[in-house]
């Protein structure tokens, strides 16, 4: 639905009986909420980006190849995706907190035993249990936005978010640069479990429950399934959620080729390489503040979107007509100006994709996060693989993977979305929200 309908304010919704929530229920706002949610988006990029700059060693420790070792990435990536389908309508019947304490602890649990992994099929089974668990970090905290916001407060609050979890990426392969000075990759995961154990314990101690029993749902998996098939029965809501999906398939394409590409193709040391990553990281961040204290409100979210879509195009064309030495042969300066330019412009279009597609639909958002983290996921872990299929010296794979996922996602936006046409994807949303 066009944004412009909706208040910039949070969100104050009724259960069936039409009365208001409780105050017991009452549902808070505020810098502490808005860190913790920043930090349970920031797992993700924390269990990834942390680990990054060890790939090439775990290859050497591990002896396995890098493909091998790229499956870590895989199966981490894998289980994010699945668990989600089942965190989302947990969260939905059993509200928030419950089943993101409980996977909070696995999480807490798998991640330390991925530092004692005595090999690399052990450690890509631990980071499959590892994603399956941290799912409730992520497909919780965007269902709790949706507990508390609407709109354009919505989409002003996940770029907020991006401001945070995307400090995450920024610190991260620069700490496990600087583990990597004294101790090995093993350490990076007793670094990430002390990290999970300090968040486990914020939330347990600060987070509230968002969504009042009166808002539940009930039912098991075959309500959970009815209420996804609803919402992939508007053709907006999946465009948008494709569209979000294939571009993160571009954004996880880079964050799994890239310790290879900058370490081993341009021979930079881990430490280059956790610079170089931080300060994409930035760029990223800065354009989610501009989207969301610039943009939101004064232009079509649509039109951002498509604006972001078109960008990372842009960039990914450039990358691989530079890998495959159309230009000669380049260093490592254009490629790293190449990538800034793709990870910034996904600071505007992953925040407003996810917004988009959560404005149409009212009820269920537990379900609805699940479908769009899980989209996203499940593209992520087929591109990992995908970059390493030519070996660890060229940079072909990544740049072919990014640019077919961004022309994917800029389909599904415009055939499936019709950006152009608000008034009948309103119509839609409506539709959608009765059913």
């Amino acid at each position: 639905m066009p944004e412009h309908t909706a208040a910039p304010t949070p969100k104050r919704e009724h259960g069936p009986s039409g009365q208001a929530p409780p105050a017991a229920a009452a549902r808070p706002t505020g810098a502490l909420v808005t860190v913790l949610l920043g930090g349970l988006t920031a797992t993700t990029p924390l269990a990834m980006d942390m680990y990054l700059p060890s790939l090439p060693q775990v290859t050497r420790s591990l002896h396995a190849p890098a493909v091998t070792v790229q499956l870590t990435l895989t199966a981490c990536m894998a289980g994010l995706a699945l668990g989600q389908l089942v965190v989302g309508p947990m969260s939905d019947r059993w509200g928030r907190r419950r089943p993101l304490l409980t996977g909070l602890a696995v999480y807490l649990a798998a991640t330390a035993l991925c530092a004692v992994a005595p090999d690399a099929r052990s450690l890509i089974a631990l980071r499959l249990v590892q994603g399956l668990a941290g799912a409730a970090g992520v497909v919780i905290a965007r269902a709790v936005v949706r507990d508390l916001y609407d709109g354009v407060a919505m989409a002003r609050f996940f770029s907020t978010l991006m401001l945070i979890s995307g400090a995450a990426p920024i610190v991260a392969p620069l700490i496990g640069g600087q583990i990597l000075r004294v101790t090995d990759w093993r350490g990076v995961f007793v670094v990430l479990t002390a990290v999970g154990a300090v968040l486990t314990g914020l939330v347990w101690l600060r987070l509230p429950e968002t969504l009042p029993s009166a808002e539940r749902h009930g039912g098991g998996v075959g309500q959970a399934l009815r209420s996804m098939r609803g919402l992939l029965a508007d053709l907006p809501f999946t465009g948008y959620m494709l569209a979000g999906g294939f571009a993160f398939s571009a954004l996880f394409a880079y964050v799994s080729a890239s310790p290879f590409v900058v370490q081993e193709i341009y021979g930079a040391s881990p430490q280059t390489f956790s610079l170089l990553f931080g300060l994409n990281s930035v760029g990223l961040v800065a354009a989610g503040q501009i989207n969301g204290k610039v943009l939101v409100g004064r232009v079509s979210l649509d039109k951002v979107l498509a604006t972001g879509l078109t960008v990372i195009v842009l960039a990914a064309t450039a990358l691989l007509l530079m890998s495959a030495g159309v230009f000669g042969e380049t260093g490592l300066v254009p490629v790293a100006a190449a990538l800034f330019v793709l990870m910034s412009a996904m600071g505007i279009t992953l925040p407003n994709a996810q917004t988009l597609a959560l404005l149409r639909t009212r009820h269920a958002a537990g379900s609805a996060s699940a479908l769009l983290g899980t989209s996203s996921f499940l593209v992520g872990a087929v591109a990992s693989p995908l970059v390493g299929v030519a070996g660890e010296h060229t940079a072909v794979p990544m740049a072919v993977v990014q640019l077919t996922g961004s022309l994917v996602a800029a389909a599904c936006f415009v055939v499936m979305c019709r950006p152009w046409n608000t008034r009948a994807t309103a119509r839609a949303g409506s539709e959608g929200d009765e059913n």
